[in-house]
């Protein structure tokens, strides 16, 4: 996943192709490749899938459509690193949304939000200082970001129970029929690039669509969507380094600071929701009965 941002960098500065058309084909090829097991196995699945399934799916598409499409062009706009961490600030936003929701957080974890929103507010603050397209672009991925969460969320439901394969088929073909709508509303092409472009487009779609996306919706029929979004974590400091290493990319020193925020804060949030969750299952392990298994269950995750 580290390596998305600088791939993604590289193809639109060195090639033709633009942000919805890799958003596009990044899906499409994905849906079709995730699509030949599910065939050869049982074709039938894809019948089987309830109403509730297919609208989570399709929610969980939208989101991942408009994602895509705020990430790519913010890309273009500000740095590799300070897209890459800002947009990773989804478990951040699922905290944010759980809490409108009615979930009563430990204070750990409105630390570890109010530390990570602090590196955005750091790294958008330089931003504004170097140009006004850096700092659209750093709000374009805190969009970005936003709608990671309420993808994350959405895939959940919907791999409650459906299988990987299933999820990832409808989930990234949906979504590719949403960017090509985008696309020739905007009148943006999704063809006619040289080699180059081609080639950046798959391995794309190899690194972070089928190794990536689809490795973290597999782990979402077992683990939460926090903990799932908080291992993207990593993605951070990767592709940070990828980029100066690759791109030749260098950052003053307070947007590195603002990395390191939302690096630790988002950290301090899902341990905070660990202990949450270690608390709840100590709870329900000794039969945790009237308001103290209330209080639990208040505290857990989806």
């Amino acid at each position: 996943m580290a390596s998305s941002g600088p791939l993604i960098a590289a193809t639109l500065g060195a090639t033709s192709v633009g942000a919805l058309a890799i958003a596009f084909w990044r899906n499409a090829i994905a849906a079709v490749v995730m699509a030949g097991p599910v065939v050869v196995r049982n074709p039938r699945h894809f019948g089987r899938v309830t109403g509730a399934e297919f609208r989570w799916s399709l929610a969980a598409a939208a989101a991942l459509a408009l994602h895509f499409a705020c990430f790519i062009t913010s890309l273009q706009l500000t740095s590799v690193a300070a897209a890459t961490a800002l947009v990773c600030l989804q478990s951040a936003w699922i905290a944010v949304f759980q809490l409108f929701r009615g979930v009563r957080h430990p204070w750990p974890v409105l630390v570890g939000l109010g530390i990570a929103f602090g590196g955005v507010v750091t790294i958008t603050g330089f931003d504004m200082g170097a140009s006004p397209e850096a700092l659209l672009g750093d709000l374009l991925a805190v969009a970005g970001g936003a709608l990671a969460g309420i993808y994350t969320l959405a895939g959940g439901k919907a791999r409650q129970s459906m299988g990987t394969g299933v999820y990832t088929t409808l989930c990234y073909g949906m979504c590719a029929a949403i960017v090509g709508g985008l696309a020739l509303f905007a009148g943006v092409p999704l063809a006619g690039f040289d080699a180059a472009g081609w080639l950046g487009i798959i391995a794309i779609t190899v690194c972070a669509q089928l190794v990536g996306h689809t490795a973290f919706n597999h782990l979402l029929a077992t683990m939460s969507p926090l903990l799932v979004s908080m291992i993207i974590l990593l993605e951070i400091p990767g592709a940070a380094l990828l980029a100066a290493a690759f791109l030749g990319e260098t950052l003053p020193a307070g947007t590195y600071a603002g990395l390191a925020l939302i690096l630790v804060g988002l950290a301090v949030v899902v341990l905070g929701q660990r202990r949450v969750r270690s608390v709840r299952n100590s709870g329900e392990a000794a039969g945790a009965q009237g308001p103290d298994a209330d209080r639990l269950a208040d505290l857990g995750t989806d």
